[in-house]
């Protein structure tokens, strides 16, 4: 990974399953999700699109970096489909923060093809959602 930073937040999350930080600098992170056999939702080797919804939000807090943050809302288009094999890239960058809310644009990429687009806000709480 190259970074400026050390990931803040979901320090047990597994790589498997939504990607690993390639990229981590103050308000942007990229991701990098190798899909595999246990992602597929059908006999052509369809990609379930929770995987890469999964992807793109794990890219969004990293973006965020902050110990409490949590997904207040999401607006998202699926764009076109991930096959079993690929490897899907989710760039994360926040547009704009107030207080404790953050609203951060997050691309996913097949290649150099878009499959995933969204907006993602963010909160950070004073202290851990199950405190």
């Amino acid at each position: 990974m190259t970074d400026s930073l050390l990931p803040a937040t979901h320090p047990c999350i597994s790589p498997s399953l939504v990607g690993a930080p390639l990229v981590l600098e103050p308000g942007k992170a990229v991701v990098e999700l190798v899909t595999i056999e246990s992602m597929v939702s059908d006999p052509h080797g369809l990609v379930h699109g929770g995987f890469i919804f999964g992807l793109a939000d794990y890219a969004a807090m990293l973006a965020v970096n902050e110990p409490t943050v949590v997904l207040g809302a999401a607006q998202t288009r699926f764009l076109a489909p991930v096959s079993v094999g690929d490897t899907a890239t989710a760039t994360a960058v926040v547009i704009s923060s107030e207080k404790n809310r953050y609203q951060v644009e997050c691309m996913v990429k097949v290649a150099d093809k878009a499959v995933f687009s969204g907006e993602f806000t963010c909160f950070v709480l004073e202290k851990h959602v199950l405190s």
